[in-house]
């Protein structure tokens, strides 16, 4: 443990201590809804494989509305924000009657989408709805982002979204950048980009093996790009211009503490459920589907929540392999679960490429 120095030893010791109980107590406090896999756009990284087509149904308002019911018998509702995923989520004509919906019970209502259809009007409907948390993605200047999300309006859209965002009270938002090879030379200046169009928060993550980037060698970072990255992010924190962090994914070393708000945590299964387009209950949306714990169309959410999610909750399975025999695995307890491929194996590890970088 040299690599960390007592301060930091000793704080994420204090970080294990509370994960521990988080696990044991497992509270809900993220209820993620992929209320569809239609999409507007090709994304290069997409982890649903999505289309403007879809040969999946939108799961109708009333069989999501009913998940809520069960929950609100058994915990208060205004402690859980209900994000609307997919897909796009704004390609359902009734999203804001979802959002009425789920704000009418009490819950908080967020929004991740791709800023195609988010014009001032639309804005203006959903926070009139309840919406009070939306993310949008913003993946690097013009050509690059349209590269990245496969369509050339892509990026004006986007900013279009931005601009009504800025002009709206009572809503918070941020920007998610996936960083890739095209974009990682030109993080400062993109930063500058960003504080010079009013943005002040901004989430930055790096392309995980699954879906259609699996192979994508287009985005994939090196070990010395990826702590470049991090030595990035760190600097700009200290700056203060932005607030930019690193998303939740990974255990990532001596950048613990200094990249993002909190220590690692993977929160999936232990505080933050997912419904898919199809009933499954799962942790995140970005795990894999054969850990879905059940499925709303023949359990109750609630007793899956209460009574499944071993898998989640006590990771000691996960300590073979290379984490066997890793010196960070009482932090760590073998990364997010979104990184474990469908026999349980880790596909990606950031502390390692950390560690393997050379310089």
């Amino acid at each position: 443990m040299s690599e960390f120095s007592l301060y930091k030893r000793l704080s994420l010791e204090l970080n294990r201590a509370v994960l521990s109980l988080r696990s044991d107590e497992h509270h809900l406090h993220q209820l993620f809804w992929e209320c569809t896999l239609r999409c507007n756009l090709n994304c290069r990284h997409c982890g649903s494989d999505c289309r403007m087509v879809s040969q999946q149904q939108d799961m109708p308002l009333s069989d999501f509305v009913n998940v809520l019911d069960d929950i609100c018998v058994n915990v208060s509702p205004s402690d859980i924000m209900v994000i609307t995923t997919g897909g796009e989520p704004l390609l359902r004509s009734d999203i804001a009657e979802c959002g009425r919906a789920i704000t009418k019970r009490g819950f908080i209502w967020g929004m991740v989408t791709n800023g195609m259809l988010l014009t001032n009007a639309r804005l203006n409907e959903l926070v009139h709805n309840g919406l009070r948390s939306l993310s949008i993605s913003l993946d690097g200047f013009a050509d690059d982002h349209n590269w990245m999300r496969g369509h050339s309006d892509s990026f004006e859209n986007a900013m279009r979204a931005i601009d009504a965002l800025k002009g709206t009270d009572g809503l918070v938002w941020d920007i998610i950048t996936c960083v890739n090879k095209r974009t990682i030379k030109y993080l400062p200046e993109f930063r500058d980009f960003l504080i010079n169009n009013s943005i002040y928060k901004w989430r930055l993550f790096s392309v995980f093996p699954s879906g259609r980037a699996a192979n994508d060698m287009d985005l994939r970072l090196s070990n010395e790009e990826f702590v470049y990255m991090m030595d990035f992010i760190k600097q700009t924190r200290l700056e203060g211009k932005i607030d930019a962090s690193y998303a939740c994914d990974g255990f990532l070393g001596r950048y613990e503490g200094e990249v993002r708000r909190k220590y690692f945590n993977c929160s999936s299964g232990v505080n933050v459920a997912s419904i898919r387009v199809d009933g499954a209950i799962s942790g995140c949306l970005s795990v894999r589907s054969n850990y879905n714990q059940g499925n709303i169309y023949t359990d109750s959410f609630w007793d899956v929540w209460e009574n499944r999610f071993q898998k989640f909750r006590n990771r000691k399975w996960m300590h073979t392999d290379v984490c066997k025999s890793c010196g960070v695995w009482r932090y760590c307890h073998g990364n997010g679960m979104h990184l474990r491929d469908e026999k349980g194996n880790l596909q990606m590890c950031q502390y390692q490429m950390i560690k393997a970088a050379s310089y």
